[in-house]
């Protein structure tokens, strides 16, 4: 997973809270805190966002409703999740354990937001699913069709009796009045113990199906002396339960987590097992146990007391404590800023089993609880059944009082009215089963509104209310953040005119990130970011709007001034009609490829969309029903009524001070201690709430005028201009290599079609109809960041970055370019590695968004224009991070590993000052394009698009580029190599000064490369195949020659390592958990990582482990001994074959996915990999099905994991005097300052790995 890192300087996210605190989850995944392989790997970066800052691989499920939040796919996405559920499957597999990110998990789903240089796309509408009235709409002009459609859902004018309506406008307020419908397929029910349950047939991924127990518990039911039971709770249920631990060999996979309002236990297993017909009645006997019938064993609960301290150091970076203090400010009127679900180490401490289960007979019990289960079930009266005899009984012998219910889902629903004590009242017209008796009584029940709490919402008031700023500093903090906060009711999503309101809010919000991001990108802007959310948060019972600007210190003041202008402005002036037109519309194609894909939602994301509509009370509807609803209202849209709706929200700050505005829940600024100012080092930051209510003020006094209509490129190559270049360049397939006169190789299996174009550029196609009308496209070009100079470097990093800070090409302005990827709905990003600079574009196959995607691709390769501010902002950037690393343990702690095991080599760290000093614009332009040659890139595309078609476009865009260029060869890229061993640098510590303690360490050696090349010459795969096991008493094995032509076959394969490094990477991850944190309750968090390179002669792991200053030692001492006990205690078959179901797992849930296959193709006809081939696509599965134990063990010898050959460094946090601070590496070896890694962009981008 590629760390995300927003190109713009100025990216406003019209999206959600993101303050909230992460929920605490569990357990079986591993997750790394500081991922090395991704740290040090890649810069990702979006030319523009327009109207999102979101990278796909970094995509979260956020329970908590209809926003615009910034790690969502894309801004779109929490919209939609109101209108339909989510798309299609391209989701993390696993949950992470560590809480530094502010939200949930946010499934990876093909959605895309265009935007210039960007990643995303949207997609097209269809006319004939719903029938067509006259209702007054908006006028959006005669080429946007969809926008000014005007469409009822399917049967709503037949369901209203239309002649009691004496007008038109009656009509729609009629219309407008109706309930949305219902998910057709749902079913819902109720046991008569209370126990609700839902089941979604859903067969992505076939024969699986996701199994989660909801209970309505968390940290905010807890007393003041049970702060972090629930998650205490969570961890002994959990990892105490025998039955679950019998599911590890089926195939299922398992986790859990704890938030404010809930804690859930989930199952993802397959249908069926090599032992059982039927695995659903295992999975929940399992859950039934988890929930209702654990065992507090005094030795589980010991266990889990070790792993909950171990947790609450690792998560307590200085992001978490930020959150921890906006959380604070946000809710200081009730428990919500007092019950953070980790808890408080004084009492994690002390309770005993008894303590812990009388907070477990209280609350966990099934008339407080949800089932959900979705996947490939056919029969749901045999489900039913199945629910019942399981957990019919549960809770009846000793359970006493009424279930004071209407609706199995009110509870969830009352907390729209927090302050009305109301009942469980509510209407469903889902199919439901309800075999509650009424006439049962409880004495238990459960809170009618989720959470409990009551918020002071913010209302119009005078000034003397108002709070002041509240100002927390902080010595590990580099930048200015400030937040201003708006609170009120949660509005549910239940009519037509519910949804509308919605509609028009987004179209409003993604107006001001689109102006910001574009206006202010082009003149060195004051502020790093500026983003408004605007979200429903069902863990906080409430709407929270926030605007968060962040800028370097000295620039903060400016900063605030400038968002605070453009918000008012906006505010006052409203949204052109293009911008109507233009977003309208965009939503309504996207809503569109929603409805398409509707059978080709995974049953994790159909889970997590309905959990989060009914914790907000929305209604749930299918992806068809979605778009029709949409499209419904959208015809009724005015201008107007779109300023009107998105000024209500904007008035807290456009109309701060005024009576008439709502008071800001609260203005909360995050600052650092010291800054560094040039030519004086460090410096006191001096700010005061004072000064941040004047620069508001500022901003509110400066001048405003309305925005200007841009005039939108229909084209960026015109038709006369592409007949001219086709007729010069004469564009033509070739043959694919010297070898095969064919032009065109095409492979029925896969379908993969390769060409190759005069010009010397290798093209890979695939045509896919998994996901209806979209398309993805990637270029990628050899070199990197191996292939700067001596006297470069960090040209590459900072070339692609400036490349993306520009967004110009051509003659066309930023702005022209933004608004063509908006109106044809694409999305590129640009990203940068050790090894490859790459392109990334989604688009749709609509209103030939294809045609458009390539031209951009055209325009970039011979048009891209260079400009200085950019390199200002570029080099600015890699500045700031690195004076930044001081202040991270884990950065700090990675790059004094990294620095030391590769010998310093700046190509793998971030640039220094005195790099970033050499560099100049022309310098950075040279490094990047010099890479843009012929044979030196490959393009490949996936999507559903048709051979005529692909075909055309590579002859007309990429054929037609000019590919010349004098890109150095590999034999004159200088190869990194590892540092000499024995060296005094191979044990290291990091301390850094914190008022919190804190420790982490990172374990790293060498290892080959994907193809079995290493770092010293060798190429391992011409001698493999000739390679012996040996067996536990030393003597040679003969089962080379028994096991068969697949064994051999896998090892004379050129994928071989690729192959068993995968396997191994699983079996040792799951040691490390068992190991190092189940058995020695060192840590927490234990992770194992390999980076396989496949350009570069050499890779590395990297184990990554958090613990506490007392155990830190220990555990690496612990990981160690894992890493290399595995002669001692050799791999076991049962060990391989779970790490086989894992990796094979992943690959069928991830098969269907354009992006998936994007990957497969990579390098497929790359003159720098030629160890890639088409049987390396071909044979994937029977390969992992081939490998054997031996054959890990061969994999394993290459793993370098003697005491010479490793290196490690631990980090320690905590109130250290001045001599116990380690001087940094580059002071000892270059005499250099700090050298950094590669940017935190929107934070880390981490690995976690399932051990089933």
């Amino acid at each position: 997973m590629p760390m995300a890192a927003s190109t713009s300087t100025s990216s406003l996210s019209v999206v959600g809270t993101n303050l909230s605190l992460p929920p605490h989850r569990h357990h079986r995944h591993f997750h790394s805190p500081a991922s090395i392989s991704t740290r040090f790997r890649t810069n990702r970066f979006f030319l523009s966002s327009s109207l999102a800052s979101s990278s796909p691989r970094d995509r979260r499920v956020v329970r908590g409703g209809l926003g615009f939040r910034r790690n969502t796919p894309d801004v779109w996405k929490q919209y939609s999740s109101v209108l339909s559920q989510p798309t299609a499957p391209v989701r993390q597999s696993c949950t992470s354990c560590c809480f530094a990110s502010t939200k949930k998990r946010r499934s990876n789903l093909p959605r895309f937001v265009p935007g210039a240089f960007f990643d995303n796309s949207s997609f097209g509408l269809s006319k004939d699913k719903v029938k067509r009235v006259q209702l007054p709409c908006a006028t959006v002009g005669p080429d946007e069709p969809h926008a000014a459609s005007t469409t009822w859902q399917e049967g709503v004018a037949e369901k209203q009796d239309l002649s009691l309506f004496d007008s038109e406008l009656e009509r729609l307020e009629g219309f407008l009045g109706s309930e949305l419908p219902s998910h057709p397929k749902l079913h819902r029910g109720q046991l008569k113990n209370g126990l609700r349950y839902l089941i979604l047939p859903n067969k992505v991924p076939p024969t699986r199906f996701e199994a989660h127990m909801e209970v309505h518990a968390g940290s905010i039911d807890e007393e003041d002396d049970e702060q972090g039971i629930a998650h205490m709770i969570e961890h002994v249920a959990f990892l105490g339960s025998k039955k679950r631990e019998k599911l590890l060999g089926t195939g299922a996979r398992s986790n859990a987590y704890t938030d404010f309002h809930h804690t859930v236990f989930h199952i993802h297993s397959p249908t069926s097992s090599k032992d059982s017909d039927d695995l659903l009645p295992s999975v929940l006997d399992a859950l039934n146990e988890i929930a209702f019938h654990p065992k507090f064993l005094a030795s589980r609960i010991e266990k889990e007391r070790r792993a909950i301290l171990s947790e609450l150091q690792m998560m307590n970076t200085i992001e978490y404590r930020v959150d921890c203090q906006l959380l604070q400010h946000l809710h200081s009127e009730n428990k919500l800023s007092k019950r953070f679900p980790i808890g408080l180490e004084e009492q994690i401490k002390k309770w005993d089993a008894d303590k812990i289960r009388k907070f477990h007979e209280r609350w966990y019990f099934p008339a407080n609880a949800t089932l959900y289960i979705v996947g490939d079930i056919g029969n749901i009266p045999k489900t039913v059944h199945q629910i019942e005899a399981v957990f019919g009984q549960t809770g009846v012998d000793n359970e006493k009082g009424s279930v004071a219910t209407s609706n199995a889902f009110g509870a969830m629903a009352s907390f729209l009215v927090p302050k009305l004590s109301v009942g469980l009242g509510g209407n469903s017209i889902e199919k439901s089963t309800n075999t509650m008796d009424q006439s049962k009584v409880f004495n238990k029940e459960r809170h009618a509104v989720r959470p409990p709490v009551k918020h002071n919402w913010s209302l119009p008031g005078i000034s003397e209310n108002l709070k002041p700023p509240q100002i927390f500093q902080h010595e590990l903090l580099q930048n200015f953040s400030i937040n201003m906060f708006c609170k009120i009711p949660v509005n549910k999503v239940q009519t037509y005119r519910d949804l509308r309101i919605v509609l028009m809010k987004r179209i409003f919000l993604s107006a001001l990130h689109f102006r910001i991001n574009t206006r202010y990108k082009s003149s060195n802007p004051p502020f790093t970011s500026v983003e408004l959310d605007h979200s429903d948060s069902g863990r906080e019972g409430c709407t929270v709007t926030t605007l968060t600007i962040t800028a370097e210190p000295k620039n903060w003041q400016n900063a605030i001034r400038v968002a605070v202008h453009e918000v008012r402005r906006l505010k006052e002036f409203g949204v052109t009609q293009g911008e109507l037109t233009r977003y309208l519309d965009a939503l309504l194609k996207d809503s569109e490829h929603l409805a398409a894909m509707i059978d080709n939602v995974s049953s994790v994301d159909n889970l997590d969309f309905i959990m989060e509509c009914d914790a907000l009370s929305h209604k749930v509807m299918d992806q068809s029903q979605g778009h029709e609803s949409l499209l419904a209202v959208a015809g009724t849209v005015t201008l107007d009524e779109v300023n009107s709706v998105g000024a209500q929200v904007l008035e807290f700050i456009a109309d701060f001070g005024k009576p008439s505005a709502p008071l800001p829940a609260a203005v909360v600024a995050c600052v650092p201690k010291k800054v560094h100012i040039e030519g004086a080092g460090e410096t006191e930051f001096k700010i005061s709430s004072t000064e941040i209510t004047d620069a508001i003020k500022a901003g509110l006094d400066e001048p405003i005028e309305p925005e200007p209509e841009l005039e939108v490129p229909k084209e960026l190559v015109q038709s006369s201009t592409l007949q001219e270049l086709k007729n010069h360049r004469k564009p033509a397939f070739i043959p694919v290599s010297p070898e095969i006169e064919a032009k065109k190789l095409h492979d029925e299996e896969t379908g993969i079609t390769r060409l190759r174009l005069a010009n010397g550029i290798p093209v890979n196609y695939k045509i896919s109809k998994s996901e209806t009308q979209s398309g993805v496209m990637r270029l990628i070009v050899g070199g990197g960041r191996a292939a700067e100079s001596s006297d470069s470097r960090g040209s590459v990093i900072v070339g692609v970055r400036t490349l993306s800070e520009g967004g110009r090409v051509g003659n066309f302005s930023r702005e022209q370019v933004e608004l063509f990827c908006v109106n044809n709905l694409i999305n590129c990003s640009l990203e940068s590695t050790e090894e490859f600079i790459s392109m990334e574009f989604r688009f749709t196959l609509r209103d030939n968004g294809m045609r458009a995607a390539f031209q951009l691709l055209h325009m970039v390769l011979e048009h891209s224009v260079w400009l200085d501010d950019a390199f200002d902002r570029a080099r600015q950037v890699y500045l700031s991070y690195y004076r930044s690393i001081p202040k991270s343990l884990e950065r700090s702690t990675a790059h004094k590993l990294m620095v030391a095991m590769l010998d310093g080599d700046e190509r793998f760290t971030e640039p220094t000052p005195s790099s970033l000093e050499n560099l100049t614009l022309q310098s950075v332009k040279d490094a990047v394009m010099n890479q843009f040659v012929g044979n030196n890139m490959e393009v490949s595309i996936v999507g559903d698009f048709s051979e005529e078609e692909i075909e055309s476009c590579i002859l007309d865009y990429l054929g037609t580029a000019q590919a010349t260029g004098n890109f150095k060869s590999q034999q004159q890229i200088i190869p990194p190599t590892f540092r000499l061993s024995p060296s005094s640098l191979q044990s290291q510590e990091v301390f850094l000064n914190d008022t919190d303690e804190r420790a982490c360490a990172y374990i790293a050696g060498p290892a080959p490369n994907r193809w079995g090349f290493t770092a010293d010459g060798n190429d391992l795969l011409e001698t493999i195949d000739n390679a012996s096991s040996v067996n536990d008493n030393g003597t040679k094995s003969d089962a080379l020659q028994t096991e068969g032509a697949p064994r051999r076959s896998l090892r004379s394969h050129p994928l071989f390592f690729g192959i068993t490094m995968g396997l191994l990477s699983e079996i040792i991850n799951s040691r490390l958990f068992t190991t190092v944190r189940d058995s020695l309750g060192l840590t927490y968090d234990v992770s194992f990582e390999l980076n396989l390179f496949d350009r570069l002669k050499l890779g590395w792991y990297v184990v990554s482990v958090t613990s506490t200053p007392s155990k830190v030692h220990k555990a690496v001492d612990a990981c160690k001994n894992v890493l290399r006990g595995l002669h001692s205690n050799r791999i076991t078959d049962r060990e391989l074959d779970r790490a086989k179901r894992t990796l094979l797992m992943r690959h069928e849930a991830e098969i269907k996915s354009n992006a998936y296959w994007l990957g497969l193709l990579a390098h497929l006809q790359a003159s720098s990999v030629p160890r890639k081939d088409i049987s390396c696509i071909k044979d994937l599965i029977s390969l992992y099905e081939a490998a054997t134990v031996e054959d890990t063990y061969l994999a394993y010898e290459q793993l370098k994991v003697d005491e010479d050959s490793l290196y490690s460094c631990i980090g320690v946090a905590g109130a250290q005097t001045a001599q116990d601070i380690a001087a940094p590496v580059e002071d000892e070896e270059a005499g250099e300052g700090y050298p950094g890694v590669l940017p935190m962009g929107r934070g880390l981008s981490t690995m976690t790995r399932p051990t089933t």
